[in-house]
Protein backbone atom coordinates (compact mmCIF):
# COMPACT_ATOMS: atom_id res chain seq x y z
CA UNK A 1 0.00 0.00 0.00
CA UNK A 2 1.82 3.93 -1.10
CA UNK A 3 1.89 6.12 1.96
CA UNK A 4 1.77 9.85 1.09
CA UNK A 5 4.04 11.61 3.06
CA UNK A 6 2.68 15.57 2.89
CA UNK A 7 5.57 17.15 2.60
CA UNK A 8 3.44 20.84 3.77
CA UNK A 9 3.33 19.03 7.47
CA UNK A 10 7.15 18.04 7.72
CA UNK A 11 7.90 21.53 6.99
CA UNK A 12 5.30 23.25 9.49
CA UNK A 13 6.04 20.51 12.51
CA UNK A 14 9.92 20.93 11.93
CA UNK A 15 9.04 24.45 12.01
CA UNK A 16 6.92 24.47 14.53
CA UNK A 17 9.34 22.20 17.05
CA UNK A 18 12.48 24.35 16.47
CA UNK A 19 10.47 27.47 17.46
CA UNK A 20 9.93 25.75 20.80
CA UNK A 21 12.74 26.55 23.66
CA UNK A 22 13.26 23.24 25.15
CA UNK A 23 16.59 23.41 26.17
CA UNK A 24 17.63 21.06 28.95
CA UNK A 25 17.33 22.51 32.51
CA UNK A 26 20.58 20.45 34.06
CA UNK A 27 22.60 21.70 30.75
CA UNK A 28 21.59 25.38 32.06
CA UNK A 29 20.37 26.18 34.69
CA UNK A 30 16.90 27.64 34.54
CA UNK A 31 16.49 27.03 30.97
CA UNK A 32 12.35 25.59 30.44
CA UNK A 33 13.05 22.05 29.34
CA UNK A 34 10.60 20.17 27.47
CA UNK A 35 7.04 20.26 28.40
CA UNK A 36 6.06 22.81 25.82
CA UNK A 37 7.45 20.90 22.94
CA UNK A 38 5.61 17.52 25.10
CA UNK A 39 2.99 19.50 25.04
CA UNK A 40 2.95 20.09 21.37
CA UNK A 41 3.75 16.68 20.21
CA UNK A 42 0.66 15.45 22.08
CA UNK A 43 -1.33 17.31 20.24
CA UNK A 44 -0.15 16.38 16.86
CA UNK A 45 -0.46 12.53 17.74
CA UNK A 46 -3.92 13.28 18.79
CA UNK A 47 -4.85 14.88 16.35
CA UNK A 48 -3.75 11.66 13.98
CA UNK A 49 -5.79 9.58 16.34
CA UNK A 50 -3.20 8.06 18.17
CA UNK A 51 -3.93 6.83 21.77
CA UNK A 52 -1.62 9.55 23.54
CA UNK A 53 -0.24 9.96 26.83
CA UNK A 54 2.11 12.68 28.59
CA UNK A 55 4.17 11.64 31.35
CA UNK A 56 5.70 14.10 34.13
CA UNK A 57 9.48 13.52 34.93
CA UNK A 58 9.56 17.06 37.41
CA UNK A 59 8.73 20.73 36.76
CA UNK A 60 9.10 21.77 32.59
CA UNK A 61 10.21 17.85 31.89
CA UNK A 62 8.10 15.41 30.18
CA UNK A 63 7.80 12.17 27.97
CA UNK A 64 5.23 11.99 25.43
CA UNK A 65 4.30 8.68 23.95
CA UNK A 66 1.43 7.94 21.11
CA UNK A 67 0.52 4.73 20.10
CA UNK A 68 -1.36 3.45 16.79
CA UNK A 69 -2.80 0.52 17.73
CA UNK A 70 -2.26 -3.15 15.46
CA UNK A 71 -4.73 -5.58 15.17
CA UNK A 72 -2.76 -7.45 17.79
CA UNK A 73 -0.99 -10.69 16.41
CA UNK A 74 2.05 -8.36 15.20
CA UNK A 75 5.35 -7.17 16.82
CA UNK A 76 5.41 -3.20 18.20
CA UNK A 77 7.94 -0.67 16.67
CA UNK A 78 9.08 2.57 18.57
CA UNK A 79 10.18 5.27 16.82
CA UNK A 80 12.49 7.40 19.36
CA UNK A 81 13.81 11.01 19.95
CA UNK A 82 14.29 13.68 22.15
CA UNK A 83 12.82 16.81 22.41
CA UNK A 84 15.74 18.45 24.78
CA UNK A 85 18.40 20.53 22.85
CA UNK A 86 22.03 22.15 24.30
CA UNK A 87 22.32 25.78 25.22
CA UNK A 88 22.04 28.49 22.48
CA UNK A 89 25.19 30.63 23.59
CA UNK A 90 26.33 32.17 20.42
CA UNK A 91 23.28 31.76 18.10
CA UNK A 92 21.67 35.05 16.99
CA UNK A 93 18.47 33.64 16.03
CA UNK A 94 18.34 30.18 18.02
CA UNK A 95 14.48 29.72 17.59
CA UNK A 96 13.80 31.43 14.35
CA UNK A 97 13.75 28.30 12.25
CA UNK A 98 15.14 30.50 9.18
CA UNK A 99 15.04 28.86 6.07
CA UNK A 100 17.63 28.97 3.59
CA UNK A 101 18.70 26.95 0.32
CA UNK A 102 16.61 24.13 1.03
CA UNK A 103 17.95 23.95 4.96
CA UNK A 104 15.90 24.77 8.33
CA UNK A 105 18.14 26.62 10.59
CA UNK A 106 17.85 26.48 14.66
CA UNK A 107 18.65 25.13 17.58
CA UNK A 108 17.72 21.92 17.63
CA UNK A 109 16.84 21.76 13.66
CA UNK A 110 19.27 18.58 13.10
CA UNK A 111 19.37 17.42 17.11
CA UNK A 112 16.80 16.17 16.63
CA UNK A 113 13.91 18.31 15.92
CA UNK A 114 13.91 17.08 12.49
CA UNK A 115 14.08 12.93 13.28
CA UNK A 116 11.20 13.97 15.83
CA UNK A 117 9.26 15.82 12.92
CA UNK A 118 9.69 12.88 10.36
CA UNK A 119 8.53 10.71 13.28
CA UNK A 120 5.37 12.72 13.45
CA UNK A 121 4.81 12.97 10.09
CA UNK A 122 5.62 8.63 9.21
CA UNK A 123 2.68 7.97 11.89
CA UNK A 124 0.22 10.67 10.20
CA UNK A 125 0.43 9.17 6.97
CA UNK A 126 0.13 5.73 8.42
CA UNK A 127 -3.12 6.71 10.09
CA UNK A 128 -4.67 8.65 7.40
CA UNK A 129 -3.84 5.95 4.71
CA UNK A 130 -6.02 3.21 6.98
CA UNK A 131 -3.20 0.44 6.39
CA UNK A 132 -4.59 -2.47 8.49
CA UNK A 133 -0.67 -3.44 10.53
CA UNK A 134 -1.06 -6.30 13.10
CA UNK A 135 1.66 -4.86 15.31
CA UNK A 136 1.98 -1.42 17.15
CA UNK A 137 3.65 1.44 16.05
CA UNK A 138 4.75 3.33 19.24
CA UNK A 139 6.25 7.19 18.66
CA UNK A 140 8.33 7.87 21.78
CA UNK A 141 9.46 11.70 22.38
CA UNK A 142 11.83 11.84 25.26
CA UNK A 143 13.27 14.23 27.64
CA UNK A 144 16.84 14.36 28.69
CA UNK A 145 18.72 12.70 26.09
CA UNK A 146 21.63 15.69 26.42
CA UNK A 147 22.10 15.05 29.79
CA UNK A 148 21.18 12.31 32.29
CA UNK A 149 18.56 10.20 29.66
CA UNK A 150 15.98 10.08 32.56
CA UNK A 151 13.42 10.35 29.55
CA UNK A 152 14.43 7.15 28.15
CA UNK A 153 14.60 5.13 31.59
CA UNK A 154 11.04 6.36 32.62
CA UNK A 155 9.59 5.58 29.15
CA UNK A 156 11.46 1.73 29.11
CA UNK A 157 9.54 1.22 32.58
CA UNK A 158 6.26 1.48 30.43
CA UNK A 159 7.23 -0.19 27.07
CA UNK A 160 9.27 -2.61 25.47
CA UNK A 161 8.53 -2.56 22.03
CA UNK A 162 10.05 -5.94 19.67
CA UNK A 163 12.56 -2.91 17.54
CA UNK A 164 12.99 0.63 17.58
CA UNK A 165 14.54 3.10 15.12
CA UNK A 166 15.89 6.29 17.20
CA UNK A 167 16.01 9.31 14.83
CA UNK A 168 19.23 10.86 15.39
CA UNK A 169 20.60 12.87 12.90
CA UNK A 170 22.73 9.80 10.10
CA UNK A 171 22.88 11.86 6.86
CA UNK A 172 20.34 9.10 6.03
CA UNK A 173 22.66 6.11 6.43
CA UNK A 174 22.16 3.35 9.40
CA UNK A 175 24.18 3.68 12.54
CA UNK A 176 24.79 0.11 13.88
CA UNK A 177 27.33 1.21 16.79
CA UNK A 178 27.98 4.00 19.13
CA UNK A 179 30.30 4.34 22.14
CA UNK A 180 29.93 4.57 25.17
CA UNK A 181 31.62 6.35 28.31
CA UNK A 182 32.74 6.20 31.96
CA UNK A 183 33.37 9.38 34.30
CA UNK A 184 35.48 8.94 37.25
CA UNK A 185 37.28 11.14 39.69
CA UNK A 186 40.40 10.93 40.83
CA UNK A 187 41.23 12.76 44.08
CA UNK A 188 45.11 12.80 45.41
CA UNK A 189 45.67 13.79 49.10
CA UNK A 190 48.04 15.49 50.55
CA UNK A 191 49.09 17.24 54.24
CA UNK A 192 48.29 21.58 54.47
CA UNK A 193 50.91 23.35 55.56
CA UNK A 194 52.94 26.96 55.07
CA UNK A 195 54.72 26.84 51.73
CA UNK A 196 57.64 27.47 53.81
CA UNK A 197 57.40 24.67 55.80
CA UNK A 198 58.54 21.67 53.41
CA UNK A 199 59.36 19.36 56.29
CA UNK A 200 55.48 19.20 57.65
CA UNK A 201 53.93 19.96 53.50
CA UNK A 202 52.64 17.01 50.89
CA UNK A 203 51.84 18.72 47.98
CA UNK A 204 48.52 16.59 46.17
CA UNK A 205 48.79 18.78 43.27
CA UNK A 206 52.49 17.67 42.62
CA UNK A 207 51.42 13.72 43.34
CA UNK A 208 48.34 14.70 41.03
CA UNK A 209 51.39 15.45 38.35
CA UNK A 210 52.53 12.21 38.68
CA UNK A 211 48.82 10.94 38.12
CA UNK A 212 48.15 12.85 34.81
CA UNK A 213 51.61 11.89 33.43
CA UNK A 214 50.19 8.61 33.77
CA UNK A 215 46.74 9.13 31.96
CA UNK A 216 48.83 10.75 29.33
CA UNK A 217 50.79 7.44 28.58
CA UNK A 218 47.85 5.70 29.13
CA UNK A 219 45.44 7.55 26.55
CA UNK A 220 48.29 7.68 23.89
CA UNK A 221 48.47 3.59 24.55
CA UNK A 222 44.24 3.41 23.64
CA UNK A 223 44.94 5.56 20.58
CA UNK A 224 47.35 2.25 19.33
CA UNK A 225 44.69 -0.31 19.98
CA UNK A 226 43.23 -2.08 17.19
CA UNK A 227 41.08 0.24 15.97
CA UNK A 228 36.58 -0.96 16.15
CA UNK A 229 35.81 -0.70 12.11
CA UNK A 230 33.43 1.75 12.50
CA UNK A 231 34.30 3.29 15.96
CA UNK A 232 38.08 3.58 15.45
CA UNK A 233 39.97 3.44 19.29
CA UNK A 234 38.76 3.61 22.74
CA UNK A 235 39.80 7.91 23.88
CA UNK A 236 40.69 9.40 27.35
CA UNK A 237 40.43 12.52 28.41
CA UNK A 238 41.13 14.66 31.43
CA UNK A 239 38.67 17.41 31.40
CA UNK A 240 38.97 18.99 34.57
CA UNK A 241 41.82 19.66 37.30
CA UNK A 242 41.49 21.48 40.90
CA UNK A 243 43.08 21.63 43.76
CA UNK A 244 44.43 23.63 46.60
CA UNK A 245 43.09 26.37 48.55
CA UNK A 246 45.39 29.49 48.39
CA UNK A 247 49.16 30.76 47.68
CA UNK A 248 51.54 29.62 49.79
CA UNK A 249 49.64 26.42 51.41
CA UNK A 250 50.20 22.63 50.49
CA UNK A 251 47.26 21.55 48.30
CA UNK A 252 45.90 19.06 50.94
CA UNK A 253 43.30 17.65 47.88
CA UNK A 254 43.57 17.77 44.65
CA UNK A 255 40.95 16.12 42.44
CA UNK A 256 40.58 15.64 38.05
CA UNK A 257 37.97 14.60 36.24
CA UNK A 258 38.92 11.46 33.89
CA UNK A 259 36.64 10.69 30.63
CA UNK A 260 36.99 7.34 29.00
CA UNK A 261 35.26 6.48 26.21
CA UNK A 262 34.22 3.16 25.61
CA UNK A 263 34.05 0.70 22.56
CA UNK A 264 31.33 -2.38 22.48
CA UNK A 265 32.59 -5.05 25.08
CA UNK A 266 34.08 -2.81 27.54
CA UNK A 267 33.25 -2.24 30.77
CA UNK A 268 33.27 0.45 33.63
CA UNK A 269 34.67 -2.25 35.82
CA UNK A 270 37.81 -2.55 33.48
CA UNK A 271 38.31 0.38 33.14
CA UNK A 272 38.27 1.21 36.68
CA UNK A 273 40.81 -1.46 37.35
CA UNK A 274 42.65 0.27 34.63
CA UNK A 275 42.53 3.57 36.94
CA UNK A 276 43.31 1.57 40.11
CA UNK A 277 46.80 0.08 38.33
CA UNK A 278 47.66 3.83 37.62
CA UNK A 279 47.35 4.61 40.95
CA UNK A 280 49.46 1.43 42.25
CA UNK A 281 52.47 2.17 39.69
CA UNK A 282 52.45 6.21 40.92
CA UNK A 283 52.62 4.89 44.47
CA UNK A 284 55.11 2.83 44.14
CA UNK A 285 58.23 3.66 46.46
CA UNK A 286 56.66 6.90 47.52
CA UNK A 287 54.75 6.33 51.43
CA UNK A 288 53.65 9.94 51.24
CA UNK A 289 51.09 9.29 48.42
CA UNK A 290 47.53 8.92 48.51
CA UNK A 291 44.71 8.48 45.97
CA UNK A 292 42.00 7.10 45.61
CA UNK A 293 39.15 6.67 42.43
CA UNK A 294 35.71 6.68 42.17
CA UNK A 295 33.16 6.06 39.49
CA UNK A 296 30.95 9.09 38.69
CA UNK A 297 28.45 7.74 35.91
CA UNK A 298 28.58 5.25 33.02
CA UNK A 299 27.13 4.33 29.85
CA UNK A 300 27.90 1.55 27.42
CA UNK A 301 28.17 1.46 23.98
CA UNK A 302 25.85 -0.15 21.48
CA UNK A 303 25.95 -2.09 18.87
CA UNK A 304 23.70 -4.36 16.52
CA UNK A 305 24.55 -6.81 13.99
CA UNK A 306 24.06 -6.29 10.30
CA UNK A 307 22.11 -9.07 9.85
CA UNK A 308 19.48 -8.34 12.23
CA UNK A 309 15.96 -8.47 10.69
CA UNK A 310 15.07 -4.60 11.94
CA UNK A 311 18.24 -3.53 10.36
CA UNK A 312 17.60 -5.10 6.92
CA UNK A 313 14.31 -3.70 7.52
CA UNK A 314 15.38 -0.27 7.63
CA UNK A 315 18.06 -1.11 4.91
CA UNK A 316 15.84 -2.62 2.49
CA UNK A 317 13.58 0.69 3.13
CA UNK A 318 15.70 3.07 2.95
CA UNK A 319 16.97 2.26 -0.49
CA UNK A 320 13.62 2.40 -1.81
CA UNK A 321 12.89 5.27 -1.07
CA UNK A 322 16.52 6.53 -1.52
CA UNK A 323 17.55 4.69 -4.75
CA UNK A 324 20.69 3.75 -2.99
CA UNK A 325 21.65 1.52 -0.17
CA UNK A 326 22.96 3.56 2.57
CA UNK A 327 26.05 3.10 4.20
CA UNK A 328 26.59 1.39 7.52
CA UNK A 329 28.46 3.70 9.98
CA UNK A 330 29.20 4.48 13.40
CA UNK A 331 29.00 7.52 15.96
CA UNK A 332 31.72 8.27 17.97
CA UNK A 333 29.20 9.80 20.30
CA UNK A 334 26.54 8.08 23.08
CA UNK A 335 22.90 7.67 22.33
CA UNK A 336 19.64 6.46 23.85
CA UNK A 337 19.91 3.78 21.67
CA UNK A 338 22.15 1.92 23.90
CA UNK A 339 19.89 2.35 26.54
CA UNK A 340 16.66 1.06 24.65
CA UNK A 341 19.20 -2.36 23.14
CA UNK A 342 19.82 -3.18 25.83
CA UNK A 343 16.12 -3.86 27.48
CA UNK A 344 15.83 -6.39 25.03
CA UNK A 345 14.92 -4.30 21.75
CA UNK A 346 16.58 -4.62 18.42
CA UNK A 347 17.81 -1.08 17.97
CA UNK A 348 18.97 1.38 15.10
CA UNK A 349 19.79 4.47 14.22
CA UNK A 350 18.31 6.65 11.16
CA UNK A 351 18.13 10.40 10.98
CA UNK A 352 18.56 13.04 8.92
CA UNK A 353 21.40 15.08 6.97
CA UNK A 354 22.25 18.47 8.81
CA UNK A 355 25.16 20.05 10.56
CA UNK A 356 26.43 22.60 13.56
CA UNK A 357 25.08 20.28 16.01
CA UNK A 358 26.01 21.49 19.61
CA UNK A 359 27.32 25.00 17.65
CA UNK A 360 26.49 28.13 17.19
CA UNK A 361 24.97 27.50 13.28
CA UNK A 362 22.75 23.98 13.35
CA UNK A 363 20.58 22.77 10.63
CA UNK A 364 19.07 20.04 8.50
CA UNK A 365 18.07 19.62 4.91
CA UNK A 366 14.37 19.51 4.80
CA UNK A 367 14.51 17.28 2.14
CA UNK A 368 16.29 14.80 4.03
CA UNK A 369 13.50 15.06 6.69
CA UNK A 370 10.97 14.16 4.72
CA UNK A 371 12.61 11.69 2.35
CA UNK A 372 13.25 9.89 6.26
CA UNK A 373 9.33 9.76 7.14
CA UNK A 374 8.95 8.02 3.81
CA UNK A 375 11.56 5.73 5.36
CA UNK A 376 10.13 5.12 8.37
CA UNK A 377 6.67 4.59 7.67
CA UNK A 378 8.14 2.12 5.06
CA UNK A 379 9.63 0.39 8.22
CA UNK A 380 6.62 0.25 9.90
CA UNK A 381 4.47 -1.06 6.80
CA UNK A 382 7.35 -3.99 7.11
CA UNK A 383 7.81 -4.99 10.27
CA UNK A 384 4.17 -4.68 11.80
CA UNK A 385 2.43 -6.09 8.89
Amino acid sequence: MPIHIDDDYVIRTLTDLVRIDSINPMLVPGAPGEAAAARYIAGELTAAGLETTTCELGPGRANVVGIRKGMGAGRALMFNGHTDTVGVDGMQEPFAATVRDGRLYGRGACDMKGGLAAMLAAVKALADSGARLEGDVILAAVADEEYGSIGTEALLQRHRPAAAIVAEPTDLDICIAHKGFCVFEIETRGRAAHGARYMDGIDANLHMGRVLAELDRHARQLLERDPHPLLGPPSLLVPLVAGGSHQFVYADTCRASVERRTLPGETADQVAGGLEAILERCSAGDPTFRASVKAVMSRDAYEIPRDREIVRVVADSAERVLGRRPAFIGHHWWEDAALIAASGAETVIIGPKGGGLHTHEEWVEIASVVDLARVLAECALTYCA
